[in-house]
């Protein structure tokens, strides 16, 4: 275990513990449903934004204007690098499964809503983080380039293209 900092203080260190609590109670149901959004599953979901807020303790961020920014991005990484993991070890497995969501979940929402999350669930990455952090989190065009580090015009034209393909994959399966 690597010996505490001498500048850090018992104070500073409970005061950071406190920030990161409340950063949790308040933004943590937000970022599991964002990476349950980007992953499809609640467990892996889970992992992810507890890392993410793992890692944000670690990091003792000197700025707490940084800190919700720099859980978002973690959790859009982590949830980039459970896809990853998934790829590899698709490659390795003679079926693939697609990841399914849970049987809560299911008998939460309506059809029409799981025909959607379904459509979503089918769009490349990319597009489904952007839509994922405008609708679920509700971040400006502004937020979702800093978190996805791509210029805004990037996020208007491929929240554009998304929408234009959920329409098109909605229509054809009503």
């Amino acid at each position: 275990m690597p010996l505490p900092s001498p500048d850090v203080t018992d104070h500073q260190r409970a005061e950071a513990d406190d920030f990161v609590s409340y950063l949790f109670r308040a933004h943590g149901p937000a970022l599991l449903r964002l990476a349950l959004l980007l992953i499809g599953d609640q467990p892996s979901a889970e992992d992810v934004v507890q890392e993410a807020f793992i890692g944000l303790h670690r990091a003792r961020l000197r700025n707490q204007d940084k800190a919700l920014p720099y859980l978002r991005v973690a959790v859009v990484n982590g949830c980039r690098s459970v896809h990853r993991a998934r790829r590899r070890a698709a490659a390795f497995s003679s079926q693939h499964e697609p990841p399914v969501w849970s049987a809560e979940a299911a008998a939460i929402v309506n059809e029409d809503r799981r025909e959607v999350l379904a459509a979503v669930a089918r769009l490349p990455g990319r597009p489904r983080e952007v839509l994922a952090l405008r609708y679920y989190l509700g971040l400006s065009d502004t937020e979702i380039a800093a978190t996805l580090g791509v210029s805004r015009g990037t996020v208007s034209s491929t929240v554009s293209r998304a929408l234009t393909a959920l329409a098109r994959d909605l229509k054809e399966e009503l």
